[in-house]
């Protein structure tokens, strides 16, 4: 029997199956046509599934939040347009017949690491992502810690300063707001004065400019600030760390756990890695749902 598993991106769509081994056996990418809607979008990913020739015994996906994890649907995902209140997993089931399950994408992506990838062999694993928003998902005991909501573990909404940047359905001065890589953009276009994005930004910082290096100073602080609030939560062994910033900026990681060690109370527990599966990550993770 195999397993499918599916990342629902605002850019691309992607499916993969998996054999009783969990090794990838087959991965199909497609693009996330905006003004198909959600419904045909899925039916590519629908025919993939069925036209695969394999008998598989379940699907999980992983997408954007929020979501509700126990009714299988997608609320008001912001880089998700005509997706609103779609019940994806009513969907699937109907269309397949094969039983499916919903998480949060840096949920998916945490358990991946958490089993599969660099957590391995560690009890309490919490999974950050920093990329086009930041995330992160808890795993203790090889289990996706959801809470009652769905909403346990999502750090984009931690409130960690006073700024007033926000978008859609996310708090003022939260994680994401000030260390994604969306927000960072909206913080650098109004101190550069021009568009900055965030590839471009930490490219300046690596260049030794000062002003960018000032604002990686102060999102690094911001995110160590978080990565503290997590450790006064629940502690965790390891933390893994990816998402394309993390993983094409390792010096700013290391600054972000430098500074986040001045704010523990003990600094010598605080251990981290990097992503052992990249991008693919959330497609091991959601088949493991």
């Amino acid at each position: 029997m195999y397993k499918v598993g599916i990342d629902i991106g605002g850019t691309n769509l992607r499916c993969a199956i998996f054999d009783e081994n969990m090794k990838m056996i087959d991965v199909f990418k497609t693009p996330n046509d905006q003004s198909l809607g959600a419904e045909k979008n899925c039916d590519k990913l629908i025919d993939f599934i069925k036209n695969s020739g394999k008998d598989i015994a379940s699907i999980g996906i992983g997408a954007p939040g929020p979501l509700d994890a126990y009714t299988g649907v997608i609320l008001t995902p912001p880089n998700l347009i005509g997706w609103n209140n779609f019940n994806i997993v009513k969907y699937f089931e109907d269309k397949t017949n094969i039983p499916t399950k919903l998480s949060n994408d840096a949920n998916v992506a945490g358990l991946g690491e958490a089993i599969l990838g660099a957590g391995r062999g560690y009890e309490s694993v919490y999974y950050i992502t920093m990329s086009t928003g930041f995330g992160g998902a808890y795993i203790y005991k090889n289990e996706l810690i959801n809470g009652i909501s769905s909403c346990a573990g999502e750090i984009y909404n931690m409130i960690v300063n006073e700024d007033e940047h926000t978008h859609a359905g996310v708090n003022k001065g939260s994680l994401n707001e000030q260390c994604g890589g969306y927000g960072l953009s909206i913080i650098a276009e109004e101190i550069f004065g021009r568009p900055v994005d965030s590839k471009e930004l930490f490219d300046l910082w690596h260049q030794g400019d000062e002003t960018a290096t000032k604002l990686v100073e102060r999102t690094a602080d911001v995110a160590a600030k978080g990565i503290h609030n997590i450790g006064c939560v629940v502690d965790p062994e390891i933390y893994v760390i990816g998402g394309s910033i993390a993983n094409y900026n390792p010096d700013f990681v290391e600054l972000v756990i430098e500074k986040a060690k001045g704010y523990y109370i003990k600094p010598e527990y605080l251990k981290w890695k990097p992503v052992q599966f990249s991008d693919d990550a959330g497609l091991y993770g959601a088949a493991l749902l």
